[in-house]
């Protein structure tokens, strides 16, 4: 590897970017991070430093203010980019719609300006498997349509676009799309991991929260679709195979120009009942549930084929459904949250 790279790392401070930004500490690479603290907390750079050893610099900003990016671009030599940063709730996108898409596309454009004046050609993008749409079949792969059911889907899919775009006019940019299926798990030490603020969005919070007692049932939205036992199928995939695959894919846009585009995923689809009934096996704790309606924009299945990470990134997800459920109970128990 060149000598101690300098990577920028939008969003940094987040559940996903802090366990990248411990990937990258541990493989030798310096670790810039921008994070406005929307959904993050500063304490999450403390556990990233206590975790490495390493304390990551960081700029309290926000990637639309284009002054901010500027100045640090001025301060550190940038060698490339992974974008996190954006707002990421899919009922909130609908509710604020516009929200969303100032947010996330002007982060994207900024960044991609500033890259320009300061000569910076390697980007990865942190897209998602809601690009998919409604998929017709599943597993999903790379070359399949893209369509979007809410506002937040769009703005990833508008983000892939104007980066596609930008690498046919810069023929010297490097752009890789990861296309994530849905993060769980935290990271082994307990010390970072998912916290979202208010109501949890996604499953395995939700299922955390009641286990801590802090909600008395799971509401599970929907039971009648097309599905084994009605619930929605996903591809859950552990944060640190997550994170791995960022690492790989920066590797890769080393050598390469113009745009790649991967799943990030395990290849296997289990139902929120699943989840459910592993959580409880994997931690001995009886999580009670209810069935609820369905959730607007919500898919009936959604899973990755994942062939072409592990073809060329030398990519595959390795931890097993049972860590992702106890890792995540053992962040969670040492969280007041």
């Amino acid at each position: 590897m060149p000598e101690k790279e300098t990577v920028l790392l939008t969003g940094g401070a987040g559940y996903i970017g802090s366990h990248i930004a411990v990937d990258l500490i541990d493989s030798g690479y310096n670790v810039v991070i921008a994070d406005n603290f929307d959904n993050s907390s500063p304490e999450v750079i403390d556990r990233i430093e206590e975790i490495t050893g390493v304390r990551p610099i960081l700029y309290e900003i926000d990637v639309t203010n284009e002054e901010d990016l500027r100045q640090l671009f001025k301060e550190n030599q940038i060698d490339s980019v992974i974008h996190l940063a954006g707002l990421k709730a899919v009922g909130e996108s609908v509710e604020l719609p516009l929200k969303y898409y100032s947010n996330n596309l002007n982060a994207t454009l900024n960044l991609l300006k500033i890259m320009e004046e300061f000569g910076v050609n390697k980007i990865v993008f942190s897209s998602s498997a809601t690009v998919y749409g409604v998929p017709e079949t599943v597993p999903l792969t790379e070359d399949m349509p893209t369509s979007c059911t809410n506002p937040y889907g769009w703005t990833k899919l508008m983000g892939e676009q104007i980066l596609t775009d930008a690498a046919k006019a810069n023929e010297d940019l490097s752009v890789i799309l990861l296309r994530y299926f849905n993060p769980v798990g935290a990271h082994k030490s307990g010390l970072i991991g998912e916290k979202p603020n208010g109501i949890p969005n996604n499953l395995m919070p939700y299922i955390c929260d009641v286990a801590k007692g802090k909600r008395d049932h799971l509401s599970v939205f929907g039971n009648d679709y097309p599905t084994k036992d009605g619930t929605g199928v996903r591809d859950y995939i552990h944060i640190l195979d997550l994170s791995s695959g960022h690492l790989k894919a920066l590797e890769y846009a080393q050598d390469q120009k113009g745009v790649s585009v991967f799943n990030l995923g395990t290849g296997t689809g289990y139902s929120v009942l699943d989840i459910v009934n592993a959580f409880e096996k994997a931690n001995n704790i009886k999580i009670p549930y209810e069935f609820t309606p369905r959730r607007e924009g919500d898919v009936a299945e959604c899973y990755a084929d994942p062939k072409k990470a592990l073809e060329i990134l030398d990519w595959q997800a390795v931890h097993s459904l049972e860590e992702m459920c106890q890792d995540s109970w053992n962040w969670t128990q040492k969280t007041n949250s």
